[in-house]
């Protein structure tokens, strides 16, 4: 039976803090995001980041909203907002892509421009998801979700196949270092869950994939206008016997925790107060990006090489007896050694070499093609370098999904450069560690940011 969606209250969210968001999005993107009691021998399943992507018109705003709707994920004012809003547009039925394209132009026009995050929770995970545009000029907020999460979901629409985009898109997801990408066959309604049509479309995406060397894909099919398969199996698909959607988001088993990995701290701030009680403070603050680290471990600067150990973790004030990836603390160490905003604190077991060239995969995201006299800047981390490129080695077609010669790089080409830099960086090979093997390129004259880059295995460094 087909679902009807009416303005109703969901209830147990009516709580949740909001946040001060623009007029235009206020309405819609309020945060959900109520972290639930795992009490009571309740599977914690931790926090799940997912991006999803595809080409345009392929319904990933109304698989959001979907998903959000039926697992009672929208807070009763936002509902209500959602349905005046559908009444406006002449609507009878509440549209659930809203939700999501929370931008005036986007609901003016009916499409997702920028990137747009929820934040839930179904009492055994959290999630953070974002919903990226489908149009090929927006590629670049494509490459920004994709940037920090665990899985993706890539939308395919039954009636279409496979296109450009749903090529250019799944590269990306693999290139990011997504190790989870979830194919999800939408408008199955619209074909009259028509088996074949799927089966087709499974095969065609395969066989790209095992070219681009994805380990593993999971392929769903769903309507998200009508629900089936997306958190209820429906009745119309009852030739599929594998999960429903949200099924297959609670039990993806996420790989090895960011704390679980050699310990990274980009400096952010060297804190001197220079007041009489703290005359010889000397504290250096950021973020940890991954690994953990106590009291009494030995450190690496890079690029310096220096060496020490770390005497006291702070946060707030307050002393810690470790930190692990994702906190933001202050490192006090127990030798004075130069070190200033954009070094990097490793382990010291495990510290990146330090290197001035290095070959890496591009996302172009300039409007202007590549040059090799442009003057760009490198950001890895907190650290700022002046960098040009030396050689562009070949562009990925995204058809054949072969390294093929390239003369010019336009905009969202993907393509392996080398890089020469006026100062060294201490990189990971991105295939080993996420948050060190990752930039960006800032064209230096305008400041916009025109590239995304991953940097390739240690045998190029």
């Amino acid at each position: 039976m087909e679902k009807q969606i009416t303005p109703q209250r969901h209830q147990g969210h009516e709580g949740a803090p909001r946040k001060e968001q623009e007029k235009d999005k206020e309405a819609f993107l309020g945060d959900s995001f109520v972290p639930s009691s795992l009490g009571g021998g309740i599977p914690d399943n931790g926090l799940l980041r997912f991006i999803t992507c595809g080409s345009v018109d392929d319904g990933k705003s109304t698989l959001i909203g979907r998903l959000l709707y039926d697992s009672k994920a929208i807070l009763a004012d936002a509902m209500d907002a959602l349905a005046k809003s559908s009444r406006k547009r002449g609507l009878e039925e509440v549209d659930l892509s809203l939700l999501t394209d929370g931008l005036s132009a986007e609901r003016e026009q009916g499409i997702t421009i920028d990137v747009a995050y929820r934040y839930f929770s179904t009492g055994t995970r959290k999630y953070i998801l974002a919903d990226a545009p489908g149009h090929e000029q927006y590629t670049r907020n494509m490459v920004t979700g994709a940037s920090t999460a665990d899985l993706a979901i890539v939308l395919i629409d039954a009636r279409k196949g496979v296109l450009p985009q749903t090529r250019r898109h799944t590269t990306l997801a693999h290139l990011m270092g997504l190790r989870h990408i979830v194919v999800a066959v939408n408008k199955m309604d619209l074909v009259d869950y028509n088996q074949a049509v799927f089966s087709t479309i499974q095969a065609q995406v395969g066989a790209f994939a095992s070219k681009l060397g994805i380990p593993q894909l999971h392929f769903i099919p769903l309507s998200a206008l009508k629900g089936d398969m997306v958190v209820d199996r429906g009745e119309r698909l009852d030739w599929y016997q594998g999960p429903t959607l949200m099924e297959l988001l609670e039990s993806i088993e996420l790989d090895s925790s960011e704390q679980d990995q050699p310990f990274r701290f980009p400096v952010q701030l060297v804190c001197r107060p220079r007041t009489e009680e703290l005359i010889d403070y000397r504290g250096y603050q950021g973020r940890v990006e991954s690994g953990r680290i106590k009291p009494g471990d030995a450190i690496t600067v890079q690029p310096s090489g220096a060496r020490s150990r770390v005497r006291r973790i702070e946060l707030y004030g307050k002393e810690l007896p470790e930190a692990v990836a994702g906190q933001s603390v202050t490192l006090l160490l127990e030798d004075e050694v130069d070190i200033s905003r954009g070094d990097l604190i490793a382990s010291a077991e495990h510290a990146p070499v330090p290197t001035r060239s290095l070959t890496a995969t591009l996302a172009w995201l300039g409007e202007k093609p590549l040059s090799s006299t442009g003057r760009l800047v490198l950001r890895h981390g907190t650290r700022e370098v002046r960098a040009k490129v030396g050689e562009i080695e070949s562009r990925l077609d995204l058809e054949a999904l072969e390294p093929v010669p390239v003369e010019d790089v336009a905009m969202n080409d993907i393509v392996t450069v080398t890089l020469k830099l006026q100062g060294p960086i201490a990189p990971d090979a991105h295939t080993v560690l996420r948050s060190g093997g990752s930039f960006i390129l800032i064209d230096e004259a305008t400041h916009n940011t025109v590239a995304a880059g991953l940097v390739l295995g240690p045998e190029y460094l």
